[in-house]
């Protein structure tokens, strides 16, 4: 998610820890102000408004401009780096990005050497990976190359770039993952509700979760997952026109009512409300309908 839900989620509360969007380098170090638009957060101690700590996350192919790419990242106060071998966009992969590297594991692993080296010891490098690119027939080669090429730590997620974001997530080929390699690996991939949880850190033995669509239609979730109260609707709303006004500030009027509809569709999968939200904005594209409607929803009071 970008900066913008990062803000929003986080003040929800019971995220350790996110990563950025993923930041494509190709030829050359990104300058620091590309960094920066990306990954506000560099200006702040790598943290949300919230306190949380943000990893920057890279994508690329080249060991030498990725390890570039990261000393600058180090020397903004990244709070570590995170390499992403996940990503199943077709546009990236024929670029030789995200999970397609899977199948070139020496090559993964000279990503991983490059940037470890690149950055000072005392800042984390992790690595966020698939399954495998068209099957998981090298699932553990790949897993391993990372880890040896100084990944402190995997993120996984239960499928294989072939099988895209479609239900079920493997989370038990996920638990093999685990068992292959000598250091943590996280547990990602459709983690929904609790009971996805649940079922998750049973099937992979994994402790710790990371949650993608699922957090953004559930922002209580993470909360729930440890046990504490979900945020009611009313608690909700006002986050709603935070996103609203921040969104506002940095992209284009044609586009705000979109980036808006957008959380909203995955919200209404657990919050009636913002159904009835969802329909109201749904035929309106004006910024100032939105905010109009937007007022006029936070206002009403909260029924019974």
């Amino acid at each position: 998610m970008d900066h913008d839900l990062r803000d929003v989620l986080t003040q929800v509360g019971g995220v350790a820890r996110c990563v950025s969007e993923f930041i494509r380098v190709t030829e050359r170090q990104l300058p620091d102000r590309v960094f920066l638009r990306l990954m506000p957060e560099l200006a702040h101690g790598s943290r949300t408004r919230a306190g949380t700590p943000v990893r920057a996350q890279l994508l690329g192919s080249d060991p030498c401009v990725m390890a570039d790419n990261a000393g600058a990242l180090a020397a903004l106060g990244a709070e570590g780096v995170d390499l992403n071998f996940g990503c199943p966009a077709p546009t990236v992969n024929r670029h030789r990005g995200g999970a397609v590297l899977l199948d070139e594991p020496e090559l993964a692993h000279a990503i991983v050497a490059a940037v470890r080296r690149a950055v000072p010891g005392h800042l984390p490098v992790s690595a966020k990976m698939r399954l495998g690119n068209r099957d998981h027939s090298r699932m553990l080669e790949a897993a391993q190359a990372l880890v040896a090429g100084g990944a402190q730590e995997l993120v996984v997620h239960g499928r294989t770039k072939l099988q895209g974001y479609r239900p079920p997530a493997f989370w038990d080929l996920i638990g093999r993952v685990r068992e292959a390699v000598p250091v943590p690996v996280v547990a990602n991939g459709e983690i929904w509700t609790t009971q996805d949880a649940l079922r998750c850190r049973a099937e992979s033995g994994c402790t710790d979760l990371m949650l993608g669509r699922g957090m953004v239609a559930d922002p209580g979730l993470a909360r729930a997952i440890r046990g504490e109260p979900a945020p009611t609707w009313d608690e909700l709303l006002p986050l709603i026109e935070g996103f609203w006004q921040r969104i506002g500030q940095r992209v284009a009027p044609r586009h705000r009512a979109g980036r808006l509809k957008q959380w909203l569709n995955l919200l209404r999968r657990c919050h009636p409300q913002a159904q009835q939200l969802w329909d109201q904005l749904r035929p309106v594209a004006q910024p100032e309908d939105v905010e109009r409607i937007i007022m006029k929803t936070a206002a009403a009071p909260a029924p019974g």
